[in-house]
């Protein structure tokens, strides 16, 4: 059965999945998201004025150290040789009706194996925006995040995917 999930094995119990009959093949993700911060924040970020260091450059090694780190923190995931981690941020100076500027992170996450990246490059933008959360919290603690989701992945038995409605929160 196609639909069947495949973490639970006959007991209903939940289960790590076995990926050793399953060749190895390139299998690259693209997920983001944004975190929504005042104004005043984001210059500060922008300015590199604060007081816990570079944000930005703080929070791409942590969504790169995170997405290295998946396996330890979802249960089901497998330990993955990853080939390429990269993080982008996309900055918006904009203020919103809500009175909040943008900073969308972009996690690109590649391997050559037998199971995709997907949960890797979620947690990798989760963790960036998490790090950026609690780099400027002193400051800002009614910032917030929203729109991390899956935008893409390529590769393996499913094949291609694209999430229209996710890449289209995210586009320039």
């Amino acid at each position: 059965m196609e639909d069947q999930l495949t973490h639970f094995n006959e007991s209903g119990r939940a289960r790590m999945v076995d990926v050793s009959g399953k060749p190895d093949t390139q299998r690259i993700a693209v997920a983001a998201g944004t975190i929504k911060v005042l104004p005043a924040t984001f210059e500060r970020i922008m300015a590199g004025h604060m007081k816990k260091g570079d944000v930005l450059g703080v929070a791409q090694v942590a969504g790169i150290m995170g997405a290295k780190a998946t396996h330890s923190i979802i249960p089901m995931c497998h330990p993955l040789l990853l080939t390429k981690v990269d993080i982008e941020f996309d900055t918006d100076e904009t203020v919103d009706a809500n009175g909040y500027c943008a900073i969308t992170a972009t996690a690109t996450v590649a391997v050559s194996g037998q199971t995709g990246v997907e949960m890797e490059a979620l947690t990798s933008v989760s963790v960036a925006l998490l790090t950026i959360y609690d780099m400027s919290k002193a400051i800002d603690k009614g910032m917030y995040m929203m729109n991390v989701g899956l935008i893409s992945k390529e590769g393996g038995k499913s094949g291609d995917f694209t999430n229209a409605h996710i890449a289209s929160m995210h586009a320039d």
